[in-house]
């Protein structure tokens, strides 16, 4: 009975659309296609060189470590809340884990409550509910909200059933558009929450990417009901080496204890020499502050690059406050692109790699109506290693200089623009 209760729940599901992007890009290439690459979000930029050798000292630790994470570790990633978020966690109130994604998916299961989830949002959330048997209430956001979750839009749906526990997911700087929320919006939500008890899990794995350097988490407003999610992957270049952190306010402790005991069960404890690295990772200092800098400036000219070249083209686009996402709506080309026989975010996906190498991924992977004509375009496919050396060797970085080094972005969203000069 449990087995086809489980086998019901993953039924119908596929492959992380991330993913398979990306195995189809490797699969074209290796046919002799030319292909850019816009599809994985995968962080251009090597790891820096000091936690590597953090790694490389570390490599003879085989020993299990506690379940919750190596204490020094936890340690130094509260001092990185208190430095980077203003938010004082004790390391007892931190859980260490084999990537985000892994706790976000025991913490999911240890849940007991509805998962609100804005929509477009990162493309995992809603299968883990869904796997796990978790009611989702998707949250419909618009290009006109900035596909932000408005503070009234939050607070009319949560009067239709008050005292109903739930578990807010919030995502900025967002994946899959870049954008993130003002401080204003940060205190009205956190206000609306604690009036209504929800909890919030505050996805910011993006946060140090935030372009500005000003990136606010919604836990100085809303501290006790706040679970602040993060990690290596993404600021630190360290996708593949699988860190998560979650940092509990100690009002819920009872969900830290839950996940503890399902993570004994399950993956016992995240790698030894990992963690003992990641120990030098969150601890900061002038050369990670300095690569920070650089891929923050990086990420901004080549954003806004792309963004002013759609947009003077007719693409409905927001300009990047952070990550390195766009989300352009091609609602303008609908009657072109209907002719065409493209009607859904996924034809046009489909359509813009077949006919110019360029993957990207469409609005519906993100939860929005298919018939939407959005995407998301991961502009990552350069190489980091090569711009930073660029930047930190360059006394006026500009966007043309910056081309120069690392070309296939730019070439990309030149292949997009061409293709809807074709559509008139």
């Amino acid at each position: 009975m449990l087995n086809a209760s489980i086998n019901l729940n993953v039924r119908g599901l596929k492959k992380s659309a991330t993913l398979e992007i990306n195995e189809r890009s490797i699969a074209l290439e290796k046919s002799g296609n030319k292909i850019y690459r816009f599809g994985l979000g995968q962080s251009p930029f090597p790891v820096p060189e000091s936690v590597v050798k953090a790694l490389k000292d570390n490599a003879h630790q085989k020993d299990y470590l506690p379940v919750q994470g190596l204490r020094e570790l936890r340690e130094s990633i509260s001092a990185f809340h208190l430095l980077n978020d203003d938010v004082r966690y004790h390391s007892d109130q931190i859980l260490i884990g084999p990537g985000s994604k892994e706790l976000m998916f025991l913490l999911q299961m240890v849940y007991y409550g509805d998962i609100q989830i804005p929509s477009p949002c990162w493309v995992s959330y809603a299968p883990q509910a869904r796997i796990i048997g978790r009611h989702i209430e998707v949250i419909p956001t618009s290009f006109e909200s900035r596909w932000r979750i408005s503070p009234d839009h939050l607070k009319t749906i949560l009067k239709i059933d008050p005292l109903k526990p739930r578990l807010l997911i919030l995502n900025y700087p967002g994946n899959p558009d870049g954008l993130t929320y003002s401080e204003i919006e940060l205190q009205e939500i956190a206000e609306i929450a604690r009036s209504h008890r929800l909890i919030i899990l505050s996805d910011e794995i993006y946060g140090l990417l935030n372009h500005s350097g000003t990136h606010k988490s919604i836990a100085q407003y809303y501290p006790e009901g706040t679970i602040i999610s993060s990690g290596l992957s993404k600021w630190c270049g360290a996708g593949g080496w699988r860190l998560g952190t979650f940092a509990f306010p100690k009002e819920l402790t009872w969900i830290l204890n839950a996940m503890n005991v399902v993570a004994s069960e399950t993956y016992t404890s995240v790698s030894a020499p990992i963690q003992y690295a990641a120990i030098r990772a969150f601890s900061m200092g002038n050369d990670i502050n300095e690569y920070l800098h650089a891929s923050r400036e990086i990420l901004k000219m080549i954003g806004n690059h792309l963004f002013d070249t759609l947009v003077k083209k007719d693409v409905r686009l927001h300009a990047p406050t952070g990550a390195f996402y766009l989300f352009p709506d091609f609602t303008s080309f609908k009657e072109q692109l209907y002719l065409r026989n493209i009607s859904t975010s996924s034809d046009l996906a489909n359509s813009l790699l077949k006919e110019t190498g360029v993957a990207t991924l469409p609005g519906s992977a993100f939860g929005c109506p298919k018939e939407e004509l959005t995407l998301r375009l991961a502009y990552v496919n350069f190489n980091g290693r090569k711009a930073l050396d660029w930047y930190s060797n360059t006394s006026l970085p500009t966007t043309d200089g910056l081309r120069k080094v690392c070309p296939e972005p730019f070439d990309a969203v030149d292949r997009i623009v061409e293709w809807i000069e074709q559509l008139h």
